[in-house]
């Protein structure tokens, strides 16, 4: 029987975090062409509303590129055509060259949502189906502000929706309609043949090459997973799909199997690739660099994962009530070298960035070295957020847990 080989948790945190080019100090103007070879590197970024200091994928990215700033991303999607943007686990925007991997995904989800939706949306947009894209093909592209509008619009909730604007979201979820552009932030629709390009449009893929896709990018971006966490990582592939392409991955020996050391000391065993064991032992030493991140960065979406691989549980709080809120509303994790140190709460308050609470993990010291590197990322984020000065609150520095 082949041994089976362990990678060491410091060395499987180096991997991970260097497949998500957040281990060595990198460089680029996080435009055009370089922000496409980011995203394609990245696989997607995630998209989110809230803004307390800088949305979701705007911090992802500048996390990994000081250049970069929103209008960038806005011309890939919206002037460009070398992004689009789609579901994940949740929206997201994605290299254009994956388009045709994202059909099959259309169309699980146009089944998706013809099963839930009817009990759990608003009553009547279904009806509004033909009417939406028939208001789009004829008058070109549409917001949810542009249909319906003889509709009641308040909403008693996140997915209080009302009909055609649930319409829209089925017909750009399903594939006929595609973002063309956002207006602040709120997404613009048009005719997927008028927003994809037709060299994406028009390859088409059998399922099983897609699925084989899809394991196979998800692999190379985390470096070694389980077969739910490969499943997970785009949502493309069922659980049953993943299992049984690991099976016969392993069987032709294109993928084998390795323990990787979890931050408590057990092992978890895991998928991985020769020559993904053979870079893990030619890793360069982390980037010196103290970083914000995103609740939504790529390497923290998957939560269970993270917990096990670098200790750190962490769970967004905007949903919970505040006065039981152990953190806050919506609090950034922050990396130094391999390690997630702590949490912040820093938000935007006019032309002020102002850091309400700091909370470090179990063990960490907030000394002179550390405070100056932590001081410099709230400094250099400033040129993303648009802010002119740091403001901290007299008990920002909390004690760790």
């Amino acid at each position: 029987m082949t041994d089976i080989p362990r990678l060491p948790n410091p060395i499987a945190r180096s991997l991970f975090l260097d497949r998500h080019l957040l281990l060595r100090q990198t460089g680029g103007s996080g435009k055009t062409t370089d922000l496409e070879g980011l995203l394609h590197t990245l696989g997607f970024v995630q998209i989110d509303s809230v803004n307390t200091l800088t949305r979701a994928h705007d911090l992802i990215l500048w996390s990994r590129r000081g250049q970069y700033r929103p209008a960038n991303l806005d011309e890939l999607v919206g002037k460009r055509r070398s992004a689009f943007e789609h579901w994940t686990h949740d929206a997201a925007v994605i290299p254009m060259s994956f388009y045709p991997m994202w059909r099959l995904k259309m169309a699980r989800d146009e089944a998706r949502m013809q099963a839930r939706w009817a009990a759990g949306r608003r009553a009547g947009w279904i009806q509004e189906i033909d009417t939406v894209l028939t208001h789009v093909a004829d008058n070109g592209p549409a917001s949810s502000r542009d249909v319906g509008t003889d509709e009641k619009k308040s909403s008693s909730g996140w997915w209080d929706w009302h009909p055609s604007k649930t319409a829209l979201e089925f017909l750009w979820r399903s594939g006929r309609l595609a973002v063309s552009h956002r207006e602040g932030f709120r997404k613009v629709y048009d005719l997927a043949e008028r927003v994809i390009p037709d060299a994406s449009r028009q390859q088409h893929l059998e399922d099983a090459e897609i699925v084989d896709w899809a394991m196979s990018a998800a692999l190379d971006r985390l470096g070694f997973a389980t077969s739910g966490e490969l499943a997970a990582f785009f949502d493309i592939v069922t659980r049953a799909e993943a299992k049984d392409w690991c099976a016969k991955a392993l069987a032709r020996n294109t993928i084998l199997e390795a323990d990787i050391e979890m931050a408590d000391g057990t092992y978890r065993r895991c998928f991985t690739t020769e020559p993904t064991l053979d870079q893990s032992s030619d890793l360069p030493s982390p980037s010196a660099r103290t970083r914000l991140l995103s609740p939504f960065d790529p390497a923290l979406r998957d939560r269970a994962r993270c917990e096990r691989l670098f200790g750190f549980h962490y769970r967004i709080e905007i949903f919970v009530p505040e006065a039981k809120r152990q953190y806050g509303y919506y609090v950034f994790p922050v990396l130094q070298g391999t390690r997630l140190i702590g949490r912040i709460d820093a938000k935007r308050v006019g032309p002020t960035l102002h850091v309400r609470a700091f909370w470090p993990e179990a063990g960490v010291k907030l000394g002179k070295n550390r405070l100056a590197a932590l001081t410099s990322e709230l400094s250099r984020v400033q040129n993303l957020a648009g802010t002119q000065a740091v403001e901290f609150a007299p008990d920002w520095l909390r004690a760790s847990d």
